[in-house]
């Protein structure tokens, strides 16, 4: 999206009283970290390597988007390598281009899955005079992928599972999976609540790392209120308790935590200097043919 700052399987149960929920022997999921984020220009940026992303890893990288377009590049043909990542665009239409030879348009509810790898590079041009608003997600790919051949994937709306108002973007939630090639160990929804609907989220066996964004009213977890931020919950595989205060709309993530550490570039996220090395000489490499042609500056 924009340069690096550096400074058992889910399920729902049937819908029951938050007090029902709080009176329980066992304690919900706790929060452990609350932000709101940092504004740049129209992204409000909630997690990076050094404010969290640390702790969320393989979740490096999460922004959201909210704005009025007029029809210029929100983001211009750009590098990324050792990450994929993943844009939810809740609202507006897009067009894309990678160096992988996709090209196209997405629509509100589509998702775009960019594999990285050694190397890629992309663009995304909203269409002039359209509210434009989603989520991009970054993800710190391991070892055996960071320097695999670059993939994108683009889903329609109707081609992301969906289960009693839970989208699967990334892994598997109620019997339902997303088509993404996602690594394993990672869950990623998207979810609409309806007011006073409650969702218990089991996390799939492993998965200790969790975390959500709130973009659209609120929801209640034990004692907490969440809205209009992030919170990170303490590391475990207790099940997420969650009820809709009004009509309510976030995403959250879950996965087994990345052990490697990161090593950080202008626009790349490796598990070493060596591989980081390679991966910057990729995408330079693809970035003068961009140049050459044209398409790039």
């Amino acid at each position: 999206m924009e340069a690096i700052d550096q400074t058992p399987q889910g399920g729902t149960t049937p819908k029951r009283s938050f007090a029902q929920l709080a009176n329980r022997d066992t304690q919900p999921r706790a929060i452990a970290m609350r932000t709101q984020g940092r504004m740049h220009g129209p992204v409000k940026r909630l997690l990076s390597p050094n404010r969290l992303g640390s702790v969320t890893k393989p979740f490096v990288f999460l922004d959201y988007f909210d704005f009025q377009s007029i029809g210029d590049a929100m983001f211009p043909m750009h590098p990324h390598s050792g990450i994929a990542t993943t844009t939810v665009l809740l609202e507006g239409q897009m067009r894309y281009e990678d160096t992988t030879g996709a090209r196209g348009q997405l629509e509100a509810g589509s998702v775009e899955w960019m594999h990285a790898g050694k190397g890629i590079w992309h663009d995304g041009i909203p269409l002039r005079g359209q509210r434009l608003r989603g989520y991009q997600l970054w993800l710190a790919l391991p070892q055996d992928s960071e320097l695999a051949a670059p993939v994108s994937q683009y889903l329609t709306p109707a081609e992301v599972p969906v289960v009693n108002g839970v989208r699967v973007i990334l892994g598997a939630h109620a019997g339902q999976r997303s088509a993404v090639a996602a690594p394993d160990g990672i869950q990623y929804l998207h979810a609409s609540l309806r007011d006073g609907e409650v969702l218990t989220l089991p996390p799939p066996a492993g998965h200790t790392v969790a975390w959500l964004h709130v973009n659209t009213g609120a929801l209640l977890t034990g004692a907490d209120r969440v809205a209009d931020e992030l919170v990170v919950f303490a590391e475990g595989e207790q099940s997420i308790e969650l009820m809709a205060s009004g009509a309510t709309d976030f995403v959250i993530g879950t996965a087994r935590k990345h052990l490697d550490p990161l090593v950080l570039g202008t626009y790349s996220v490796h598990t070493t200097r060596a591989a980081l090395l390679r991966g910057e000489q990729e995408i330079a490499r693809l970035g003068e043919q961009l140049r050459a042609s044209g398409r790039a500056v």
